[in-house]
């Protein structure tokens, strides 16, 4: 393909454009999306004048909002990983679980959503994040409902089958303790524990519809799934989340989205992390 290339895109181009969406998504690019990624940006390095990716990687290293967003957007889009967006599982094993433990510990009763689940690598997360630093795990009563529009995704997130690239930049230790590797023609994938699918209920839901549950949910993921809707429908949305939720849950949403003028029920603690509001 590269001897087709209307511009020049090195490996060290490559590399800025990599380190920049691990710093901002934790998304990990191998090798292998070097083709995609010059398939998405080549067409705002022509119309935005640039010339070249050398001239592209200048602008979003400089701090260009409307290049940072357009990259983020470009590359994110029908992409999702493993504990992307690490921070977000940071917070929720070093504050969210130690204050859920004080508020449920009397019924160690969790009910978990992650909306917009995709091919199931974030309820997964959750899940590990979960397994790995709730005290006394084995007490609780944990269920985790992942819900996508796209039934293909759903079935694949059941599956909890992927390729073995999907888990790139996840520690040895993790790999070694929820993922089992294929053999034989199978060896290029990997399998998440049953003991995490246990964990997970899956189902196809559009978010505009009726929904059959009823919660409370005491903690909510919804990330890079409300920035392809209006405001309007964004305020609806919101509005049936905070009914939904329980008192004081937290609620995630995606790096490029806020709740700024779309919703007073909850407060930002930061870092597109919210709480609901009293």
């Amino acid at each position: 393909m590269a001897e087709n290339r209307e511009f020049e895109f090195s490996d060290a181009n490559f590399e800025r454009i990599r380190q920049f969406v691990s710093e901002h998504t934790g998304i990990v690019l191998t090798d292998k999306k070097k083709d995609m990624v010059y398939g998405r940006l080549s067409k705002r390095v022509r119309k935005g004048g640039f010339g070249s990716f050398d001239a592209f990687c200048d602008a979003l290293e400089s701090g260009d909002e409307d290049e940072e967003e357009f990259m983020i957007n470009a590359i994110t889009t029908n992409l999702t990983a493993f504990f992307r967006e690490n921070h977000h599982f940071e917070y929720l094993a070093e504050k969210v679980i130690p204050e859920l433990v004080e508020q449920k510990g009397h019924n160690k009763r969790l009910r978990i959503w992650s909306a917009g689940c995709s091919t199931g690598e974030e309820p997964y997360s959750i899940a590990m994040t979960l397994k790995e630093c709730l005290p006394n795990f084995d007490e609780w009563d944990v269920k985790i409902l992942a819900t996508d529009l796209d039934a293909n995704v759903v079935a694949q997130g059941q599956s909890g089958i992927y390729r073995a690239d999907r888990i790139t930049g996840i520690p040895d230790d993790r790999i070694k303790r929820w993922f089992r590797r294929g053999r034989g023609e199978q060896s290029d994938m990997v399998k998440v524990s049953s003991e995490l699918q246990q964990m997970i209920s899956f189902k196809r839901l559009n978010l505009l519809h009726e929904w059959p549950m009823s919660g409370p949910f005491d903690l909510m993921f919804c990330r890079n799934v409300v920035i392809y809707f209006d405001k309007d429908t964004q305020r609806v949305l919101f509005d049936r989340y905070a009914d939904i939720l329980a008192p004081e849950a937290h609620l995630f949403i995606g790096h490029s989205e806020t709740l700024y003028k779309v919703t007073a029920r909850f407060d930002s603690l930061g870092h597109t992390i919210y709480r609901k509001n009293s």
